[in-house]
């Protein structure tokens, strides 16, 4: 069972992956228990929850842990304030103390929204991450990341507060629909351009293997992708530096969401259009080698036929000036310089990020 640590400064913690770990979750939750007295509220969406709610709350009635469910809608338009407030009204009508531990059981909205609660509920409480999408398992469950979206941008509502534990059941990936499968991947690709050159070669070499959901082939790409992100988020838990490498394909994705009015795209995709661009960017600026380029650009369309670009140019490019990454009105690109390895420009000329636009949705 691969438990792979997240060290920081404080709260260190461990991201547990194992087939049927959502069985034995009671027993992990009991473990990191505020206090014998506290109770568990359970943050998920009625789609989890019909197909997994049952298992979890068994598994919460065998370690004899109090628990209490309380739900919001999934999907990009639910990540607001507004259900972040609704779910808190349902905690305090429900008598949660600053004991309480919350637990985030869904994928990545879910699992920001429920972070973000957890963050500021009578001024923080504990939380546990069981991500039970792709993406949320490599990806947006580990670091700590929290927050929800307003009209301009993704994000820019948020706090960093770490959880004390993620719980990553491999098995609860059988009833992901496909879309939302194959989206995620395209995080764990992410990881491999950035710091895992092997993990973007298997991926490449495995995709057939991947796509059929083959058990040992997930885990592996799963717990690499997390050991990349605990490395990096272990060196820079607040983003001050080398953690930005973990944006690759995030400023353009982030403006495609906004600019479509998260209906388009799911995260995953819009992540993809913006490891294109991202990649056309350095091929243009000559951070890389043109056969760089291809690699990533070919890896990722080999996984599946991406939704087209189909929104106005300038309002891409208005939206990157509001994104966190945006600093001094510098917008802030990681470009590839070769495969396992990515360096962070803010002199990228406004025409090449233009260019970059037109390419990814002539190219759709």
């Amino acid at each position: 069972m691969p438990r792979i640590r997240v060290k920081l400064k404080q709260n260190s913690y461990d991201v547990i992956v194992s087939a049927g770990l959502l069985r034995r979750a009671g027993r992990e939750l009991r473990r990191v228990l505020p206090s014998k007295s506290s109770r568990v509220f359970v943050v998920t969406s009625p789609t989890v929850y019909h197909h997994w709610g049952g298992v979890l709350e068994v598994s919460l009635q065998q370690a004899r842990v109090p628990y209490q469910i309380v739900q919001m809608n999934d999907g990009e338009p639910a990540k607001r304030l507004q259900s972040v407030e609704q779910l808190a009204e349902q905690m305090v009508d429900a008598r949660a103390d600053r004991k309480s531990l919350i637990v985030a059981f869904g994928g990545g909205v879910i699992g920001d929204s429920a972070g973000f609660l957890a963050a500021i509920f009578m001024r923080g409480v504990p939380v546990v991450q069981i991500p039970t999408t792709y993406l949320a398992q490599v990806d947006a469950s580990v670091g700590g990341k929290t927050g929800v979206n307003l009209r301009a941008g993704k994000n820019l509502i948020g706090a960093f507060h770490q959880p004390r534990a993620v719980l990553v059941d491999p098995e609860v990936l059988d009833t992901l629909e496909d879309r939302e499968f194959v989206a995620g991947l395209y995080e764990a690709l992410k990881c491999g351009v950035i710091r895992d050159a092997k993990l973007f070669d298997f991926m490449v070499r495995n995709r057939a293997k991947i796509l059929a959901r083959d058990r040992k082939a997930l885990e592996r790409t799963i717990v690499s992708s997390v050991r990349v992100k605990a490395s990096v988020v272990a060196a820079d838990e607040k983003e001050s530096d080398l953690r930005r490498i973990l944006n690759f394909g995030h400023t353009v994705g982030h403006a495609l969401e906004a600019a479509t009015g998260y209906s388009q795209f799911l995260h995953g995709e819009a992540v993809a259009w913006g490891m294109i661009a991202a990649a056309f960017i350095a091929g243009e600026v000559r951070a890389c080698r043109a056969e760089t380029v291809q690699q990533i650009q070919t890896a990722v369309r080999a996984y599946a036929a991406l939704p087209p670009v189909v929104c106005g140019t300038d309002d891409v490019l208005e939206r990157l000036t509001v994104d966190k990454k945006t600093v001094g009105g510098a917008i802030h690109f990681v470009l590839p310089e070769r495969i396992g390895r990515t360096r962070i420009s803010a002199e990228v000329p406004e025409e090449v990020v233009r260019r970059a636009v037109e390419h990814i949705k002539a190219h759709a």
